[in-house]
């Protein structure tokens, strides 16, 4: 049984890695006419995909409130069989929408209440626990009464209380990173490489502090978008930017060709509430493309990561510097970081084998009364 589906986002853009290259695409594979509401210039159609286009509007009381009356007025259009959202903002839209006697699905990609308490601008300490408080009733209560529950891990999953939930894992599509080749580029020294937000909580600074004290030895690429023009200039303004090289913002097929020219991938976050129970997903993507990674040295990730990453404690620019040097030094180390890799990432981290859930999902919510 398939149907008519729509995604919304006001917050991701129209060609995220999760909602579009993953769940969209593979629910169009799977025979369903799907839709995706995001902001945009124009109607357009992505390998099947139909994107309708929602205004973009700067501030966040502007987004709140004015993207999500436009993004409800066009789910209401389409008259889709399955609504499945993406931003915690947009709660009260499926909470319109399931009044309207319609299937929605939520989607939490983050653990909201614990990344409140990292968000400084919210007040104080004990503000922000009331605000933290406040949203994790809200969001439990209302999501409930959905008919799907999707997130990204078990830990996540375990706060939340709905009949139809799945952990649907951020794993790279196998597909297209076979299909991707290294880009063709001059490198006259090894490369380290991130991709992602380019934000102080995901230690971005800290590289390029540590590129800087390895003299030249390595290169540092960075890619994604900055969190700000100050930010930006600060790190410009550190000694390694001389030996780094920013790329900008790419779809992920391109992001490929460059994580496989590179040599080492980074993954060193903050130490925050919502990064220590996370699954990153550029931590599998350098998995995927056989490179070594230097992550964050977090228990959860201890766990998860340990047997085939170069762990570093968090924000340690000396620690960072020694590993990187360590690697790139030490061949045998390097290689088996590799090997070990490879080996989990085929055995257990495909969204091949991950998507069956979503499929699985969506039948049962479309054969339920």
């Amino acid at each position: 049984m398939t149907g008519k589906v729509c995604h919304i986002t006001t917050v991701h853009k129209k060609n995220d890695d999760r909602i579009l290259y993953k769940e969209c695409m593979t629910l169009k594979e799977e025979g369903y006419e799907v839709y995706l509401i995001a902001t945009n210039e124009k109607e357009e159609t992505i390998n099947g995909v139909k994107i309708i286009p929602i205004n973009k509007y700067e501030g966040r009381l502007k987004r709140f409130f004015s993207m999500r009356k436009e993004a409800l007025e066009k789910a209401i259009e389409l008259n889709a069989d399955i609504y499945h959202f993406h931003d915690p903002e947009l709660i009260l839209l499926g909470n319109k929408l399931r009044k309207m006697g319609k299937k929605v699905v939520y989607d939490a990609h983050e653990d909201v209440p614990a990344q409140i308490m990292s968000k400084t601008y919210l007040g104080n300490k004990f503000v922000r626990q009331i605000v933290s408080k406040a949203f994790n009733i809200f969001e439990k209560g209302s999501t409930k009464k959905y008919a799907g529950f999707v997130t990204v891990t078990e830990g996540i999953g375990s706060k939340f209380n709905n009949n139809r939930k799945i952990v649907l894992k951020n794993y790279p599509v196998k597909k297209i990173i076979d299909n991707s080749v290294p880009i063709e580029i001059d490198k006259d020294k090894p490369v380290v490489i991130y991709v992602g937000g380019l934000t102080r909580i995901r230690g971005i600074k800290e590289l390029v502090e540590a590129t800087g004290k390895l003299n030249g030895k390595c290169q540092l690429w960075l890619l994604g978008e900055w969190e700000s023009e100050e930010y930006h200039k600060e790190c410009m303004n550190l000694s390694g930017w001389q030996n780094t090289k920013y790329y900008g913002y790419m779809p992920m097929d391109e992001v490929y060709q460059y994580i496989k020219a590179a040599d080492i991938g980074a993954c060193v976050l903050y130490p925050t509430g919502n990064h220590m129970g996370s699954l990153p997903i550029k931590a599998f993507e350098y998995m995927a493309c056989s490179k070594p990674i230097i992550m964050s040295d977090f228990p959860y990730w201890r766990d998860n990561f340990g047997d085939f990453a170069a762990l570093v404690p968090p924000q340690d620019v000396d620690a960072l510097a020694k590993t990187i040097e360590g690697l790139l030094d030490n061949k045998e180390v390097y290689n088996e970081k590799i090997r070990n890799s490879q080996k989990v990432f085929e055995d257990n981290f495909s969204w091949e084998s991950e998507s069956l859930k979503l499929k699985e999902l969506y039948k049962q919510i479309l054969e339920s009364k």
